[in-house]
């Protein structure tokens, strides 16, 4: 009995031991974690009770600030930009990306080097890429109004100049720089496919339109949700890509959540206002991340 119980004292302390060894492993993660998240996204939210500059007394003033927020038409229009630039950028950048993968699942020749050419623009500079597509598109001296001009279209768009056409082409060019991460998923997701699936279905007579819309789309169902939840967040935090290409302009025609916060926070110092209108983001984030967690339980079930 005595040997018994020091065996089990002896796994408890073994037990025990690794788990200390976990903890210690994982101490720089919770450390940088609490560091450079939890303790800002807390400040934030003081913050966005308080009236302060950045240099005067910080003044409590409850939730006025998210009064005012609805109240001003510009925080409206920059809450309504980020959802339009959602609602097109998702969908553009998932169909696109799935299209490619498709292609690129097959047997081509230097298929390799295909694959590294359209990932590439997801691993480059977002700044870089920005100042090189605004050149490109200069509505004067750029050269693709020289090119449309030249095989006959009277009035090229534009582009980042109008108001009509500004977020428009700042949501292609998201498409363009982004869609290259979610082909790698959708591509790593078409190799895992069973093959079995598609040969019955060929036996059985469906074609290649048939296999890929009853076959292949509902293995892709958890991927899909995945990217489309991806996509999502990183839709309503776009910055770089809009401040370099317009500034939020012309007008408020590309202002964006995320650009509202800069620019009220850092050019403004409005330190409290600027903070409600984040924790407004974060709470828009927060459900679409609630979604995703429920909705891959479901997946999963």
């Amino acid at each position: 009995m005595e040997g018994i119980v020091k065996a089990s004292k002896k796994k408890t302390a073994i037990r025990t031991r690794e788990a200390m060894a976990g903890y210690l492993f994982l101490l720089p993660n919770i450390i940088g974690f609490i560091t450079f998240s939890m303790i800002p996204v807390l400040t934030a939210f003081g913050l966005s009770l308080t009236n302060w500059n950045g240099m005067q007394e910080t003044r409590f003033i409850g939730l006025r600030n998210f009064l005012d927020l609805f109240h001003h038409e510009s925080f409206v229009i920059a809450l309504k930009n980020t959802f339009v630039y959602a609602v097109t950028f998702v969908p553009l950048t998932l169909v696109t990306a799935l299209a490619v993968a498709v292609l690129l699942n097959q047997k081509l020749k230097a298929v390799k080097v295909y694959r590294a050419i359209f990932f590439m623009p997801y691993i480059s500079s977002a700044v870089a890429i920005s100042y090189v597509w605004a050149a490109l598109l200069n509505p004067i001296s750029g050269p693709v109004n020289m090119f449309l001009e030249a095989i006959g279209v009277v009035n090229p768009p534009m582009w980042l100049s109008s108001t009509k056409w500004a977020m428009f082409t700042v949501v292609l060019i998201s498409v363009w720089k982004n869609f290259g991460y979610y082909s790698i998923i959708y591509l790593a997701s078409l190799q895992g496919v069973p093959k079995h699936l598609e040969e019955a279905a060929m036996i059985d007579g469906a074609g290649k339109w048939q296999i890929f819309r009853n076959v292949t789309l509902p293995e892709l169902a958890p991927v899909t949700f995945f990217c489309l939840i991806m996509a999502l967040i990183s839709s309503f935090k776009v910055f770089d890509q809009v401040y370099v290409l317009t500034e939020g302009g012309p007008g408020q025609a590309t202002t964006t959540l995320v650009q509202y916060i800069y620019s009220n926070t850092f050019q403004n110092y409005r330190m409290g206002y600027g903070a409600a209108a984040a924790v407004v983001l974060f709470l828009i984030i927060f459900a679409v991340t609630l979604i995703q967690y429920r909705g891959q339980h479901k997946l999963n079930d």
